[in-house]
């Protein structure tokens, strides 16, 4: 049974949406299947292991680094008597607002480090990115710079801590340029699934702000009527859609876990219109939403 994680119950502050462990597992402490609402980063240490990832399992070993978007189900396969030692960092994807990155250089901003990297089957490295020993010395020296802030808790650390989070999603998108450019991976277009997972993950990202078909098709590079078209045989359902499901599964959340009145979750989630919020919710959960707080579920 797949587990779902919060970002919260690893928080020691609330204010700061960001979690990093440096840990080992075996095949005795393997993480069950999971997802949850953070972005997760993994740097592999040493050892090695399979990531199952959306029903498939690609083999980690040490300098491996992938990430997992939001919502997105996975777990690791470890032979008996084996080890992989990692570095797992949790963020939020608003801890680095994206005009810093846009003023840093880094293109399109933080969908590019999060899709472009880790695209489709061939351009994916099978879902990571493979670093070589200088770029894995460089990587390593940030992820334990954080680890040391994070730990000591000195006065501001969290801005080291942003700081450093820059300047490894600068490093990272560089590695990929720069695996382009050498011919390290196909360059061939990504699949409609991957297109389909990208859009998925900026929905997941961005679900709290004024969505449309035209903007989508815009950022995406791609006709509106190709879009609806595309997502409708990936998903079997429209990109609309998809938008109200996934604002009504941050909504049922948040109904659970605060006290906001239902008016100001609706809008949280993206509504302006409350009354058009609790019709959405009633059609997808199948009671209004002051009957789902009241029941807890």
């Amino acid at each position: 049974m797949e587990e779902r994680l919060a970002l919260n119950d690893f928080l020691r502050e609330y204010r700061f949406p960001f979690y990093i462990i440096q840990c080992t597992h075996n095949d005795r402490n393997v993480p069950n299947m999971h997802s949850h609402d953070f972005v997760e980063l993994v740097y592999v240490v040493r050892g090695e292991a399979e990531h199952c990832f959306e029903g498939d399992c690609y083999p980690l070993c040490a300098g491996d680094v992938f990430i997992i978007n939001p919502n997105e189900a996975h777990t690791f396969r470890i032979e008996k008597g084996k080890e992989i030692e990692i570095i797992n960092c949790l963020f939020q994807p608003d801890l680095i607002h994206n005009s810093c990155l846009r003023e840093l250089g880094v293109d399109d901003s933080m969908d590019y480090f999060y899709v472009q990297p880790f695209m489709s089957h061939s351009e994916r490295f099978y879902h990571k990115l493979q670093l070589r020993e200088r770029e894995t010395a460089d990587v390593l020296r940030l992820l334990q710079g954080m680890l040391d802030e994070w730990q000591a808790k000195k006065s501001g650390y969290r801005t080291v801590i942003r700081l450093k989070l820059v300047d490894l999603f600068i490093l990272l998108s560089r590695v990929y340029k720069e695996s382009l450019n050498e011919g390290r991976e196909s360059t061939k277009r990504s699949s409609h699934h991957m297109l389909v997972r990208r859009i998925n993950g900026f929905l997941e990202r961005h679900y709290d702000e004024k969505l449309n078909i035209n903007h989508l098709s815009t950022l995406f590079n791609i006709s509106t009527r190709q879009l609806n078209r595309i997502f409708k045989q990936e998903m079997a359902i429209t990109v609309i859609e998809r938008i109200h499901q996934i604002r009504i599964e941050h909504a049922k959340q948040m109904l659970k876990e605060s006290d906001e009145k239902v008016i100001h979750v609706a809008h949280k989630v993206g509504y302006d219109d409350p009354a058009f919020f609790s019709h959405l919710f009633r059609r997808y959960v199948g009671c209004s939403p002051g009957k789902y707080r009241a029941h807890g579920s």
